[in-house]
């Protein structure tokens, strides 16, 4: 009895062992369960609203003068003086070169001579003719007299408008001697100097006249991108400015911004075959003379306004492995996307978007290292940093 009671015993130590070891095991594996258990990421977003923005693109140009003007002589001669400093600013009229002015002085002076005469003739040839009029009425001349006067009248007349001629062209060969500036501007070297022998129209210009205040800033854009542009005026999708003239500022070869503001004039009618481009001009203000003729510089042209217009950040678009740009998107049940997308341009810091995004779209900022595609996430506000 004493035997089969100590057994009994053992029996219920042994159960109670267990169940204690079966407890013990159970708990950590509970525990262990609850720290596996996946967390939801929280990850930083923006959501896109529709913003009216100036649309602009960056082109490539050069600077020319807005006036050029190659002095050369109209007649010829030998340089007696040259009258301008190098490098100056000059005004329209005034005279640069003097040639030797004897020859056209003494040619100016036979032709007033010449006028002279005719003049003197004219009278009595026209008094002989009135008298032989007269005299042919009444038959005391013959009608042959008559003629011979009357043509010898009108020779004289022919002779002295001959002589107020040949004095005109002397004067202006003479005043050509004086080689003036024909435009107001800033001259550069002069190609010969006081002694030297010159021709009437000849191929070498003396000296050249730059207007450099205003100047003009030649700009080349694709045919395609001025395609896309008109297609965007036609659709809507892009309007004209308040102005008729479009707006362009400049960045010089420094990197430094210029300044004075320009307006586009107009845009060239043919397309280069070369390059597949057109040329668009646009004016600048120059008082300082900034800008010279050959400078190369970066134009920003405002093509138009988007009044409704989708801009991310570029930190928040990627490229996959085929060169597609992407963002990463959180749709209304809170899981990641990844959207392929169509950009326009940049706009500052940000691009532009064509297709992809629309508005309203909450896309990722921050934590795009802590997720994946089909990844449930907590979405907080993205707070640009100052």
């Amino acid at each position: 009895m004493k035997k089969n009671r100590n057994v009994g015993i053992m029996i219920l130590l042994g159960i109670i062992f267990m169940v204690w070891g079966l407890w013990a095991c159970d708990k950590p594996k509970e525990t262990s369960s609850h720290q596996e258990s996946p967390q939801t990421v929280e990850v930083s977003v923006i959501t896109l609203e529709p913003e009216q923005t100036a649309v602009t693109t960056e082109l490539s140009g050069r600077v020319s003068a807005y006036l050029v003007a190659e002095v050369r002589p109209q007649v010829g001669g030998i340089i007696q003086r040259v009258t301008f400093t190098e490098g100056s600013e000059v005004h329209e009229g005034d005279i640069l070169y003097q040639i030797d002015p004897a020859l056209y002085q003494a040619a100016y002076d036979v032709a007033a001579a010449a006028l002279t005469k005719a003049e003197a003739l004219l009278s009595p040839a026209r008094a002989k003719a009135e008298r032989y009029r007269q005299l042919i009425g009444s038959n005391a001349i013959s009608q042959q007299d008559f003629d011979d006067a009357d043509a010898a009248g009108k020779k004289a007349e022919a002779d002295v408008i001959s002589a107020k001629a040949e004095v005109d062209r002397a004067r202006i060969n003479l005043a050509y001697t004086r080689v003036k500036a024909p435009i107001s501007g800033r001259i550069g070297k002069s190609s010969v100097t006081t002694g030297a022998l010159v021709t009437a129209f000849q191929p070498v210009a003396l000296s050249v006249i730059q207007k450099l205040d205003p100047v003009y800033v030649d700009v080349t854009q694709s045919s395609t991108s001025l395609l896309r542009l008109k297609q965007s005026l036609d659709n809507g999708s892009l309007k004209k400015g308040t102005t008729h003239e479009a707006g362009i500022s400049l960045t010089l070869e420094d990197g430094t911004p210029y300044a004075e503001k320009g307006v586009l004039k107009f845009s060239d009618v043919t397309v280069d075959e070369g390059t597949g481009s057109v040329i668009l001009r646009s004016v600048f203000p120059n008082p300082n003379l900034t800008l010279l003729p050959g400078m190369f510089v970066r134009a920003r042209v405002e093509e138009g306004i988007n009044e409704s217009a989708v801009l991310v950040p570029q930190r928040c678009v990627t490229r996959n492995a085929k060169g597609i740009p992407t963002a990463m998107v959180v749709n209304p049940e809170g899981v990641v996307e990844v959207r392929d997308l169509s950009i326009d341009r940049a706009v500052g810091n940000r691009w532009l978007i064509m297709e992809g995004l629309a508005s309203g779209d909450r896309v990722i900022v921050e934590g795009l290292q802590k997720i994946r595609p089909g990844s449930t996430v907590k979405t907080v506000p993205f707070e640009a940093k100052p």
